[in-house]
Order: structure tokens, then sequence, then C-alpha cells
């Protein structure tokens, strides 16, 4: 199994110094210490992950590559954001499933910023479509889903379940229903807090992989309504 050894001390220090010099000028003269310091480090946290990842499920990807692989990238979508500052100033990594081609589908998140780092799996604001059946299968299966969003493993390592929803039941589901707040998300994901110091121990890697087991039932729940294998 291959070891992760921890964050650099840099790769804190480089989010805190782009978020104050959020510019191309900035980027490029830092783009080798980004490289050495970000990319590089989370890679080799992807790599650690992976025999991990595979007793959880064989299905989700742990791809180390820098560029198109389970690490983020720095760049930012600025297309329909207020917001056009370039880069994002924290990273991240997903172990999405097999079947997704993006972040909207059913995966494992790792987030890693000076501020905070938190690490779970679930869906994204998942295209229409794959949205309709979440919503169908937690209709019609209640219980099931009642059973993998508040067990006591669950409520323990999670607190609860996470996701922004409409104000109003979307069209044909049952305002009175069980779960109606549930199925009025847009989103549906369980995330643990962890603090930046928790990087740097030994049970780093140990810490993701219980919060994954933990957050397998509702991976499980989600692929089965989209029709993905766990």
């Amino acid at each position: 199994m291959t070891l992760f050894s921890g964050l650099p001390a840099d790769y804190f220090r480089f989010f805190k110094e782009i978020k104050e010099n959020n510019n191309r000028e900035w980027f490029n003269d830092n783009k080798q210490r980004f490289r050495e310091s970000v990319q590089e480090p989370l890679a080799s946290l992807v790599e650690a992950m992976a025999p991990r990842l595979k007793k959880i499920s064989k299905h989700f990807v742990a791809d180390p590559r820098l560029n198109g692989g389970s690490v983020f990238r720095i760049y930012k979508d600025v297309r329909f954001s207020k917001d056009k500052t370039p880069y994002k100033t924290h990273g991240a990594v997903q172990f999405r499933h097999a079947l997704g081609k993006d972040a909207h589908a059913p995966g494992f998140y790792i987030h890693l910023d000076p501020a905070e780092i938190f690490y779970g799996g679930g869906i994204w604001v998942p295209p229409s479509p794959q949205l309709l059946m979440i919503r169908e299968a937690i209709h019609n299966k209640p219980a099931v889903w009642k059973k993998a969003t508040t067990s006591a493993a669950f409520k323990n390592r999670f607190g609860a379940l996470r996701g922004d929803g409409l104000v109003r039941p979307p069209r044909g589901f049952d305002a009175q229903h069980p779960c109606i707040d549930d199925i009025k998300r847009k989103s549906f994901f369980a995330m643990a807090q962890g603090k930046p110091a928790q990087t740097k121990q030994p049970t780093f890697c140990s810490d993701i992989e219980s919060a994954m087991k933990d957050a397998k039932p509702l991976m499980k729940f989600l692929c089965d309504a989209v029709g993905a294998p766990i």
C-alpha cells in the first residue's frame, strides 16, 4: 500500500497567497511551485487511497494523473459567476464512478483548503434525467432511503445529509410524502468535517476510508437509482 506522508506546509501557504493574488501573472510566476506543492502531493494522496477505495467499491476510479485524473483543476469556470477571479482557492480530489464523465456523477470527494477540510461522498447537481431517477427512487423506497441517510453511523460521521433544494416540491411529487424535503434536493451528499492539521497525521487516509465506508449506503442508493453498479 502506497504511504501518504501528508501535505507539505507550502500547500496551504500557496492557497493563502493565491487568495490574495488571484491573477494570471502571479499564478504563472508560481506555476512550478503549484505543481510541486499542490498537484504532486494530491496525486500522492490519490495513489495512497486507491487500494483503500477498491475495498469499498471497484467501480470508483482513483486516477493520479495531474491532468484529467482525480485531482481537480485549479481553473474556475467563471462563465456564470459574478466572481471572475480565474483560480480556485482550495485543492480537491474526486473519485468518480467509472461510468461518470464529470463531477456530476456519484463520487467520493476530498476538499482541502487552509480554513477547513472535509470528505465524504454523494452526487452534485446531477443532470435532470438522473435527478428525476434519484427523486423517484426516494419516493418509491422511503424506508431504504431513511436507513441509508439516518443510521447511527451516518449521523455520527456526517450529522445530516446536505444539498441545496427547491422551495416547492418538484412537479409530480406529493408535498405530504415523508421524504419530501430530500426529494426537493438538487444535490445529495454527506461530508465529514476535519482540520488542516489532520493531513499531517498518519491516520489521515484511514479517516477518509472510514468516512467513505459510512457513506457507502448513501452511495449504493444513488448508484442503484441511476443504474450504476457498486
